[in-house]
């Protein structure tokens, strides 16, 4: 006879480098509550945040 492997679901057992989506370049963007302003450009920036990883992404209106 073969040797008896357990089972472990997919949720139980932690992704080795963190969130997968992520690193595919799936980002869950959240928008930051505080506005900020650009003084060189003069135009207002919109800071989003990724919920699952924490990166930082900016967009000038």
């Amino acid at each position: 006879m073969g040797d008896v492997i357990d089972f472990v679901p997919r949720g139980s057992r932690p992704s080795p480098k963190g969130n997968s989506l992520c690193r595919e370049g799936h980002h869950k963007w959240q928008v930051e509550k505080n506005s900020q302003f650009d003084v060189k450009q003069g135009k207002l920036v919109t800071v989003y945040r990724c919920v699952r990883c924490g990166k930082r992404k900016n967009t000038a209106h």
